[in-house]
């Protein structure tokens, strides 16, 4: 590559990943004010999680259509009109939620606009990139998602006392439409994708693909986890206060934005292990690994914060190690002209992981109790359950195919 075109990629990243950044403000708005929240509309946990999951619903049933008209048209085009569907999402919640369903609706469509936005992002910053360098480039691109989140809560967490929570979703809004302008201006449009063959040809051969499917079910489990572990820090660290007072749970939004901030380098290093030991047997190691620190933190709720909250920070880097990887893992593994087709079903079935892992931490705190250690212990294994899963599809790449015995 020659230096002007190193200096064009470098650009490239920086853009997308800083109206990445800037579009994700809003999204640790309802995680963070959940507590508030469940108090002024008397939400059961069961109802704050599907308040948390549902973002995520809107993102699964809007993706696989969105990411896959990344095929046929310049994904540039597809990631402006989300953005802006993000945008008037957060205004609307500003304006208009008043309760629960509500806040559902227009939290929903603000999912929505995210699965036009995060991934279709990736697709139009790797089909502007030579081949060389898009693992890396993926690599920093999903590490920023990381650095969205630690700055929503960051944000959130000081300001939040001084303005109300409307407000905050207003600035959320106004963060959104930044990224719009940012890409508008810094991303020239790019050549029509060749047209697809008629008849569903690519989802066909993308839903035969082993390969495909493993780290399909490899990303839901990891969502499932990283999601319902974000949507309950800042509730598990205000029951954890309440409890045994510590100066940093006193402001439990900073404390999640670090155990956030985390994601960014293991997301990097995550995706550098697994290229120089081999993807499937780095995915192999820390994946249980983060399995067994949901447990171990699931178990030590109500003991020592001096103990509990390094516990969790070396558990929220641990839940990042693969990210990157598995996400770096499919696209460099497939084909460009199926490479759209490939990151929607890799992004509904696992954002389907991003919805399941709030709702169920929900229920299991109304099941075992909300105010016990009990209950918030329930809710860690369902973390480790659904890591759980994602090893043993990420198991499937080398396990050898069933065989038919023919008579």
């Amino acid at each position: 590559m020659t230096r002007r075109g190193e200096h064009s990629a470098v650009w490239l990243v920086a853009i997308f990943c800083a109206a990445e950044t800037a579009s994700m403000a809003g999204f640790a708005l309802v995680p963070s004010l959940l507590p508030q929240l469940s108090t002024q509309w008397s939400l059961s946990a069961t109802q704050g999680g599907w308040l948390g999951g549902i973002f995520f619903l809107g993102y699964i049933l809007a993706v696989p259509i969105l990411v896959g008209l990344t095929d046929r048209v310049d994904a540039r085009r597809i990631y402006l009109a989300c953005a802006s569907l993000s945008s008037v999402a957060l205004a609307g919640l500003a304006s208009f939620a008043d309760g629960f369903a509500a806040a559902l609706f227009w939290w929903w469509l603000a999912g929505l606009g995210l699965a036009g936005t995060y991934m279709p992002g990736l697709k139009a910053l790797t089909d502007r990139l030579p081949i060389a360098v898009q693992s890396r480039a993926t690599a920093f691109y999903t590490a920023t998602f990381g650095v969205g989140a630690g700055l929503s809560y960051l944000w959130i967490e000081l300001l939040r006392g001084l303005l109300p929570w409307p407000a905050l979703f207003a600035l959320a809004a106004a963060c959104t439409a930044l990224a719009v302008a940012l890409v508008w201006r810094g991303v020239a449009p790019g050549e029509r994708p060749t047209p697809p063959a008629p008849g569903g040809g690519r989802w066909r051969e993308v839903l035969r693909d082993r390969r495909i499917l493993a780290f399909c079910g490899g990303y839901f489990g990891h969502n499932w986890e990283l999601f319902g572990f974000r949507g309950w820090l800042v509730a598990y660290l205000t029951w954890t206060h309440a409890n045994a007072a510590h100066a940093w749970t006193s402001k439990p939004g900073a404390f999640a934005a670090l155990a956030t901030f985390l994601a960014v380098p293991a997301s990097i290093l995550g995706n550098e292990g697994a290229q120089r030991w081999g993807r499937s047997r780095w995915l192999n190691g820390v994946m249980p690994l983060s399995c067994v620190l949901a447990l171990v933190v699931g178990f030590s709720s109500g003991q020592s914060s001096h103990l509990l909250l390094p516990l969790l920070l070396v558990y929220a880097l641990s839940m990042n190690l693969d990210s990157a990887a598995l996400t770096a893992g499919l696209l460099t593994g497939t084909a460009a002209d199926k490479r759209g087709t490939a990151l929607a079903l890799y992004s509904a079935i696992g954002f389907a992981g991003g919805f399941i892992g709030p709702v169920a931490f929900g229920v299991a705190l109304d099941t075992f109790g909300r105010a016990s250690h009990r209950g918030w212990a329930a809710g860690f294994v369902t973390l480790a359950c659904g890591v759980a899963f994602g090893r043993w599809a990420i198991g499937r790449i080398d396990a050898p195919p069933a065989t038919s015995i023919h008579p």
